[in-house]
């Protein structure tokens, strides 16, 4: 049992918590480097005990924290590590983040937003600051992130006090959706292919009681902007206008963008969350013989280089991706120097619409 009256000595060492909690100190490491090796109930106890006494972890990455000196960030993706890599907007901010540290001489470790990563390792442990892109699947590991008492600067979502860095989503959507309307009317109807709008991996018609808080998900500002444009014209989104992919790719873009212009009464126009769903709907549309822009107008979201160079060009939303990547970086390497951020979007009119 943990002794909470014994007082710990002013300069804690794995030792002196040890003793001032009654346990071995192989029971403190377990707890930060190997949870598996202890109880759950053991566990929190300890770390809570820990977080009480000011100590922060065993480990030579907790305690060069202080000093600065183990010049590693880590950058926590929300998806899984391989779909970073095929994701343009991704692949894009990682190349900022990657050129702030190559001129810092800092070190890079990508982690994943998954919990079960975590539980044979201490991953957590090496960096000495912390950048989030996009709130993680498995929200138990931010808790992991903020016991090490490291800075942190969250990406494309906010949490508590830390720097934030984020687009003007809902400004950018509504822009897009005004657009739209102009042409349109708010009689005709629209359909929107939204991204991760709810926490399952369906592709398909969403309900409005499974989608996502708008603090957490920027697909849910999109929507929230989308609909306040169609309230401004008079016209209203419903849930079963809005269709959910799990990912950005060509292959849920495609079954989603069929489904929606395949449905009664045909829309107008379609709404996509990212340029790559909004490419797979143009191909949807050749398909099924409906011209765009006459017929069907489509946006995008994020201008992705493909989205510019293919005919008929996507007319979409354009957000600084390698801009944001290098800012996210200097913001974790000097924290002290600014101040949470929301970078400004811009529509890009072309061809689509």
């Amino acid at each position: 049992m943990i002794n909470k009256n014994k007082t710990p000595a002013k300069r804690m060492t794995l030792k002196a918590v040890a003793d001032a909690l009654g346990v071995s100190t192989a029971s403190i490491s377990n707890a930060f480097n190997r949870p598996d090796q202890l109880s759950a109930v053991l566990r929190d106890r300890i770390l809570s005990e820990c977080e009480r006494l000011g100590y922060h972890g065993p480990n030579p990455a907790a305690r060069s924290l202080r000093t600065g000196a183990t010049g590693v960030v880590g950058v926590m993706l929300a998806e899984r590590l391989a779909y970073n890599f095929r994701d343009a907007c991704a692949t894009e901010f990682l190349q900022g983040v990657a050129e702030v540290l190559d001129d810092a001489r800092v070190n890079l470790l990508l982690m994943p937003g998954r919990d079960d990563f975590y539980h044979q390792q201490s991953m957590e442990s090496i960096p000495d600051r912390f950048i989030i892109y996009g709130p993680p699947r498995d929200l138990s590991v931010i808790q992991r992130l903020e016991r090490q008492h490291k800075p942190v600067v969250t990406v494309d979502f906010t949490l508590g006090n830390h720097l934030s860095l984020n687009i003007d989503n809902y400004g950018g959507a509504k822009q897009a959706a005004q657009h739209i309307y102009r042409q349109i009317g708010g009689d005709a109807p629209v359909a929107v292919i939204g991204l991760r709008l709810i926490q399952s991996d369906t592709i398909g018609r969403v309900k409005e009681v499974d989608m996502i808080d708008a603090a957490t998900s920027i697909s849910r500002q999109r929507l929230d902007a989308y609909r306040d444009a169609a309230a401004e014209v008079g016209a209203e989104i419903l849930a079963d206008q809005v269709w959910n992919t799990h990912e950005s790719n060509w292959s849920d873009g495609v079954k989603a963008a069929r489904e929606a212009l395949l449905s009664e009464p045909r829309p107008k126009a379609l709404f996509c969350m990212s340029d790559q769903l909004a490419l797979a709907a143009l191909s949807v549309a050749r398909d099924l013989d409906i011209r765009v822009p006459e017929d069907l107008k489509i946006v995008g979201f994020d201008d992705i280089s493909e989205a510019r160079r293919g005919h008929p060009a996507i007319t979409t939303v354009y957000q600084p991706s390698i801009e944001k990547g290098r800012l996210a970086a200097m913001m974790a390497l000097n924290p002290e120097r600014f101040e949470s951020r929301v970078l400004p979007t811009q529509l890009q009119i072309r061809e689509t619409a």
